[in-house]
């Protein structure tokens, strides 16, 4: 079976009844060019593609026009999507909700939306959910091959950069697996995203990495240095709480090949991972209408210098 088509029968497989036998009905024109399959509470069902917006009509069909009969989803669909995705344990999967996002198997993410329940000011939950938006997950082989040919040398680290839904984590799944045949890799994995292990067997082609699969992300990477001596520490989004652990992996001689939501230059500049000094390349990313096409590939010390 073709890889994308496997992939897009296992998201709608969250789905219920008839919704799911609906969408299923268009697997062959969606399956190499979804994006995503939005629901909200008494709104139309949508689905994206990189490029177009399409709204299921009430007969199951597709059309790219907003109107007034069209597909709704009721908070009782919503309900019974959560508890499918949460393979009805609600209850493991809470830090996740909290996060905004759950993993599913094949490393698809459902995020999700509704009202905070505080406790002593910060968020201990999310009830009366009211948005599910599900993500697919791609997997394409040969992905980072641009990539590889434009940086020769990884060494000095590597921040990819582009806004959401522009390839990066399509990207490092492939840098991954190429980099891990003659290097130790460690995959840092915090959301799933990556490896999807399920059961500690990752479900996405990693190759021969060390995959830390569901630490936070400085934690990983102070495990990984001080004990699986990588020659690579790949992760996604990084942010202000690694700036300690990618400077001491700086330190230590590791490379650092990571991913952030940054759009052009001067977001850059303000982002707490370039002034660590952990990166010595910069990739920028086209977009989400041209997924994982480089735009441009510079050295910190050329955007300094801009």
């Amino acid at each position: 079976m073709k890889e994308s088509l496997r992939r897009y029968r296992q998201l709608t497989g969250c789905l219920t009844e008839p919704l799911r036998t609906a969408l299923s009905a268009h697997e062959a024109s969606l399956s190499d060019k979804i994006t995503e399959i939005r629901l909200r509470a008494d709104r139309p069902v949508s689905v994206q593609t990189p490029t177009d917006r399409y709204y299921l009509t009430a007969s199951g069909n597709l059309t790219a026009f907003y109107s007034h009969s069209l597909w709704t989803t009721d908070v009782h669909m919503l309900d019974e999507v959560v508890r499918k995705i949460c393979e009805y344990s609600v209850y493991s999967r809470q830090n996740e909700i909290v996060n905004g996002f759950i993993t599913l198997r094949g490393g698809h993410r459902a995020g999700i939306c509704g009202t905070a329940v505080l406790r002593d000011g910060e968020m201990s939950n999310v009830r009366c959910i009211s948005s599910v938006n599900l993500r697919f997950a791609r997997e394409i082989r040969g992905s980072a091959d641009q990539l590889l040919h434009s940086v020769k040398d990884i060494s000095g680290g590597v921040l990819i950069c582009g806004e959401p839904s522009s390839g990066k984590t399509t990207l490092l799944r492939d840098l991954a697996r190429q980099l891990s045949a003659d290097r130790n890799v460690a995959l840092i994995d915090e959301r799933g995203e990556l490896a999807a292990c399920i059961g500690g067997m990752p479900q996405n082609d990693v190759g021969l990495c060390d995959v830390y699969d569901g630490y936070p992300k400085a934690e990983a990477m102070r495990h990984a240095v001080r004990t699986m001596s990588p020659d690579v520490l790949i992760c996604d989004e990084i942010g202000t709480d690694e700036e300690a652990s990618l400077r001491n992996c700086l330190r230590g001689g590791v490379a650092v090949i990571a991913t952030a939501h940054i759009r052009h230059r001067e977001e850059l500049r303000r982002h707490p991972a370039f002034r660590t000094g952990a990166f010595s390349t910069v990739v920028f990313l086209s977009g989400r209408q041209n997924v994982g096409e480089i735009i441009s590939v510079q050295s910190v010390g050329d955007v300094l210098a801009a």
